[in-house]
């Protein structure tokens, strides 16, 4: 099932995110060996938050990640512990890209910034292209295949390998919707709903701390992840580990399952779809869970705690990206709809709030 002709590919950088090429070129040049050769530089044009641009040099293929340009969340946007986590996880774990140099001179660029390689395959998006001919066992073997890296990296030693202190478990779940509210609160425009109710609810029903908290992606979804063009069933990449932290592995799960719209999900749901969940064949939300539950071995009683809190924190982000394109920061026309998407996932909330089903 050889697909190379729909490898993800690059467009023309966007005007209004245009890079200093003379500048990047030195750069690498002076901290990357090999590099030889004329520079070309193009844009990956999906994704909402870090800035992510296909660079080569001669024959080598890279990729830079920086900041989006605007008002940005005081904590995110960490291109140094982006870095890191890569640099740390790379020899145990190489379905993340092997990280390549890393600039901590915002004179360069205005920015942070680092480079990683390039793992160049398919990414599925909003619909799976029909080139791949995609059976309803296809779509069913890849979610089985999704849900065992996940666990993969979920128990991987993160001591051993030097990232004992890149997160603070104790009291992980408390931060998060402390941390998540006050963004949401900070970013509110007034076209949006308050969510209150949704935090308040959050609030009061937080579980206790997870007793085997392990690495977490924070955005394992699959247009972040990399599949091969001679085998689209085999995961050969993660991409976007800007969110990674240590802390509860069913944490990650809720947030992934927020993007997870499923084929019996509602119209309103399925207009704010951005991933290929509803295909033929692909799991259910509560079917990725007892898979998780089977491969992992560990009881899950109720869900709804880390479902919806993977709603509300995926509206926070779509808000924070709202908020720069509502005060001009962005000219993105993409970002225009964010704000209807932020009320459809209250809604979602608040459905999961008063029945309990995911």
């Amino acid at each position: 099932m050889g697909k190379k002709g729909i490898i993800d590919s690059p467009a023309r950088v966007r005007e209004s995110e245009a890079l200093d090429v003379d500048a990047v070129s030195a750069f690498l040049r002076k901290n990357i060996t090999g590099m030889s050769g004329t520079i070309e530089i193009r844009q990956f044009p999906s994704g909402f938050s870090n800035l992510t641009y296909f660079i080569r040099v001669g024959e080598k293929e890279m990729v830079l990640r920086r900041p989006p340009f605007g008002k940005k969340a005081k904590t995110a946007h960490d291109m140094a512990r982006e870095y890191r986590i890569l640099s740390a996880l790379y020899p145990v774990f190489p379905y993340c890209p092997q990280p390549l140099a890393f600039c901590d001179d915002e004179s360069v660029m205005g920015c942070r910034f680092y480079v990683m390689e390039r793992i160049p395959g398919i990414i599925l998006r909003k619909d799976i292209p029909e080139e791949l001919d995609f059976s309803p066992d296809s779509a069913r073997r890849l979610c089985d295949a999704m849900i065992d890296l996940l666990v993969k990296l979920h128990t991987l030693d993160y001591n051993a390998i030097g990232l004992s202190d890149f997160g603070k478990p104790d009291g992980y779940v408390r931060r998060q919707v402390e941390g998540w509210s006050k963004r949401y609160r900070d970013a509110r425009t007034p076209d949006v709903p308050d969510y209150e109710g949704v935090m308040e609810w959050l609030s009061i029903n937080m579980p206790d701390d997870d007793p085997h908290p392990g690495i977490i992606h924070n955005d394992y979804k699959f247009d972040n992840l990399v599949l091969n063009p001679d085998n689209p069933l085999e995961i050969i990449g993660i991409l976007d580990w800007e969110m990674a932290t240590l802390g509860d592995p069913l944490m990650d799960l809720g947030n992934s399952l927020a993007y997870w719209i499923e084929a019996g999900d509602s119209e309103e749901m399925q207009a704010i779809r951005l991933v290929s969940t509803n295909a033929p064949g692909m799991m259910t939300r509560q079917e990725l869970i007892d898979l998780y539950s089977e491969k992992t071995g560990r009881s899950i009683d109720s869900f709804a705690f880390y479902y919806c809190f993977g709603l509300f924190r995926l509206a926070v982000i779509a808000q924070q990206i709202y908020y720069r394109y509502f005060h001009g920061q962005t000219k993105d026309k993409r970002f225009a709809q964010l704000g209807f998407a932020v009320a459809i996932l209250e809604s979602a909330a608040k459905r999961v709030i008063a029945t309990g089903k995911i």
